[in-house]
């Protein structure tokens, strides 16, 4: 896949792929719209609640929504966070990326060893209470078996650009890997998004979006 780097409003890196004329994340900013989506709207609310967390991040991508995760989790909670990627970045690209630059908690090691760490399926420690599985496949071709997730981050293409995977046999899928109250956030808030997780059993809700876009999508079990 080709990518090429792009900078974002709030100086921070994010990939630009010419064959979809889609970027990783918001040209508005990358660091922002993790935050707001992914760990504003689904993480924090977990942090209250639950000692223990297990995680899924459909799209990987760069590796930010894990690293926020990580930075922001105390050491009291307990994470394990299974990442699912089909086009993981070349070590070239992943020198290219300054999150360390923009959020201080994020080390340049910890960006390197995150990536580094290998594609095999397996939960690998990052630190005491924190560990991580990448999985290198399609999700399609994935099985997520049941009961077993808190949070789901989708942070998938765009509807328009991965359709596939906006599927509602995928949402389905996403649903019963889900333990009762878990949660789902994404980016977008396509009103034919909205109603396919409705349609699959969800409890959804539309929040303020990142960077200037409206609104998003948080979906409760």
């Amino acid at each position: 896949m080709n990518r090429q780097l792009c900078l974002t409003k709030d100086g921070s890196f994010t990939f630009y792929v010419p064959e979809l004329n889609e970027h990783y994340h918001s040209v508005n900013g990358a660091v922002e719209e993790s935050m707001h989506v992914y760990v504003n709207a689904g993480l924090r609310p977990l942090l209250e609640k639950l000692t223990s967390i297990d995680i899924l991040e459909v799209g990987f991508g760069t590796g930010l929504n894990a690293l926020l995760t990580e930075a922001i989790a105390p050491d009291s909670i307990e994470v394990f966070y299974t990442a699912i990627e089909a086009y993981p970045l070349q070590d070239e690209e992943i020198s290219m990326l300054n999150y360390d630059k923009i959020y201080p908690a994020i080390s340049p090691e910890k960006l390197s060893n995150l990536h580094r760490l290998p594609w095999d399926d397996c939960f690998h420690r990052i630190r005491l209470h924190f560990s991580l599985k990448k999985v290198k496949t399609f999700l399609e071709d994935y099985c997520l078996g049941e009961n077993l997730y808190d949070l789901v981050y989708f942070d998938a293409f765009a509807p328009d650009v991965q359709p596939e995977l906006w599927d509602k046999r995928i949402f389905r899928s996403i649903y019963q890997s889900m333990r009762k109250e878990a949660l789902f956030c994404t980016y977008s808030a396509k009103g034919e998004v909205r109603r396919r997780l409705q349609e699959v059993g969800f409890t959804v809700e539309r929040l303020a979006g990142a960077c200037g876009k409206r609104e998003m999508l948080r979906a409760r079990k």
